[in-house]
């Protein structure tokens, strides 16, 4: 597979309801799940699912009039990618630069804090 590329909202926002359920997935699934909700059209949906096929990040089958598709990229590697281009973009790999803009931006509450160190204690021993 190619390395992987920043999804656009529209398009995660799919990969989300595909990683919610268990493959396979169908676009009604998508239209129940999100479509209405958004406003989409089947179209919409198919063009953008198949958007996701060309993309490597899902892979689709013909299943009668229907296509089922199944997810190629999981969750958690997905957000680990973004996460590390979040990271080099805006705190140049920096967790500290991160932690500090969260608590100057008031985003840490005391709890959030008092987690953050029990974490960091775990990682160490």
């Amino acid at each position: 597979m190619s390395p992987l590329k920043k999804l656009p909202d529209t398009e995660f926002e799919i990969m989300k309801v595909v990683w919610a359920n268990k493959p396979p997935i169908t676009t009604n699934t998508v239209m129940e799940q999100l479509g209405k909700e958004r406003g989409w059209k089947a179209p919409t949906v198919i063009s953008l699912m198949l958007r996701l096929v060309k993309k490597g990040f899902l892979r689709t089958e013909k299943n009668g009039k229907e296509r089922a598709y199944f997810p190629l990229v999981a969750k958690e590697e997905y957000l680990k990618f973004e996460t590390g281009n979040f990271m080099k973009l805006y705190h140049e790999n920096s967790f500290l630069s991160l932690v500090n803009t969260l608590y100057d931006g008031k985003r840490l509450s005391d709890r959030d804090i008092k987690d953050l160190m029990e974490w960091v204690k775990k990682r160490r021993h």
